[in-house]
């Protein structure tokens, strides 16, 4: 028999043998506290069928009680992981869509109350778990340049939404998976394969086929918003900010757990926010909106971008992250769909083709480190 109590377990022998120690792991903490019997895994009760109560989890029958070894805890619902992927992909799209509808905000403004409203989340989780403001000593220098390259690629995003199409924009920074296994190989000394250096070509040939350099199509280059110069000048911003999230990815892998992820994000957006006042001051660009449209579309923005990194997150615990890589190629399906309902732009053939190139490239670069991880998974296991 195994004595349960706590969630913890402790081998009692049975009458003719010995069984071995068996840890049983208390997954809902909703028990009363008091011990209970539950049969050992391959022991049936003698004579009559038992239903043995587990005070520990719930008063439920076992083997329903406890997670007994061997045996997976199934989802309370299957693909709600891939469902919030899907509602943080869209929640994201709208922002963005609002950020295109704002008129007389700058994107560093924009960027700014972003990191307000990331603040005022964060705060409370960083009270409540006694993380403290600063992190551990050997990596605070992690944090300022996590916290540095991901508002930077925000602020960077930010600019490229509004001077250059919505869907153009969200295709190249899409490309990010396939910088960070090159930063990864560099830096980490992660494998690199010639499927990564696939893929890396698939993604710049898409940005390539968005940006449409005169070089190589011409000087005259139709199907562009605005400019070409704009054009041009939000292409280098979205990859640059393209390439800022791949580096904070590198740097938070180095990190590891030794860091609680709510530390992370207060840098994030503690040193974007200063970044932003300081650039805002400097360009001289800070001002209130001056209608009221403006000012619900900023609050607007901010619920939507925080809402989206909850469901992601969401979604990333209760999913491996190959499916959910995979299902956030719906923020370019909804890109294209917004930008055609509400921005009345139709996208090029080239910007569809450069599209099915980086998201041919981001989803092979997410299955196959599913696949390795996987993989992995079943060697440590044997």
């Amino acid at each position: 028999m195994v004595l349960c109590q706590d969630g913890e377990a402790a081998a009692v022998p049975a009458a003719g043998g010995k069984e071995p120690e068996v840890s049983l792991s208390r997954e809902d903490g909703a028990g009363t506290g008091q011990p209970c019997l539950c049969p050992a895994p391959g022991m049936e009760a003698a004579g009559a069928e038992e239903r043995r109560v587990c005070g520990c989890c719930s008063g439920l029958s076992w083997p329903r009680c406890c997670k007994a070894p061997g045996t997976k805890k199934k989802a309370a619902c299957p693909g709600l992981g891939l469902f919030y992927t899907v509602l943080s992909a869209f929640l994201f799209s709208v922002a963005s869509l609002f950020l295109k509808k704002i008129e007389d905000v700058h994107s560093v403004e924009v960027s700014a109350f972003r990191c307000v409203f990331q603040m005022a989340f964060v705060l409370p989780g960083l009270i409540y778990y006694k993380t403290g403001f600063l992190g551990p000593k050997g990596k605070r220098i992690f944090l300022f340049f996590r916290g540095f390259l991901g508002s930077s690629a925000m602020i960077l995003l930010y600019y490229a939404f509004q001077v250059m199409p919505l869907a153009d924009a969200t295709v190249i920074t899409f490309s990010s998976p396939v910088f960070t296994s090159l930063l990864a190989w560099i830096f980490l000394k992660e494998k690199y394969s010639v499927w990564d250096l696939l893929f890396t070509l698939f993604a710049i040939t898409g940005v390539v086929l968005i940006a449409r350099p005169p070089f190589l199509f011409g000087s005259n280059v139709t199907g562009i918003e605005g400019s070409y110069t704009d054009h041009l000048k939000g292409t280098i911003a979205a990859v640059t900010s393209t390439v800022s999230a791949a580096s904070t990815f590198v740097i938070l892998r180095k990190m590891g757990k030794s860091v609680h992820y709510f530390l992370s994000i207060w840098y994030y957006a503690v040193i974007g926010l200063i970044g932003c006042i300081i650039a805002l001051f400097v360009m001289n660009e800070w001002r209130l909106p001056y209608c009221g449209k403006d000012r619900v579309l900023l609050i607007l923005i901010g619920l939507l971008g925080l809402g989206g990194q909850i469901f992601l997150t969401k979604a990333l615990q209760i999913e491996k992250a190959g499916p959910v890589a995979i299902m956030k190629t719906m923020d370019v399906v909804f890109a294209f769909i917004l930008q055609i309902l509400f921005l009345n732009h139709l996208p090029t053939w080239w910007t569809v083709g450069g599209a099915l190139c980086v998201v041919a490239s981001s989803s092979g670069t997410a299955i196959r480190k599913w696949r390795q991880s996987l993989k992995k998974a079943k060697q440590n296991e044997i």
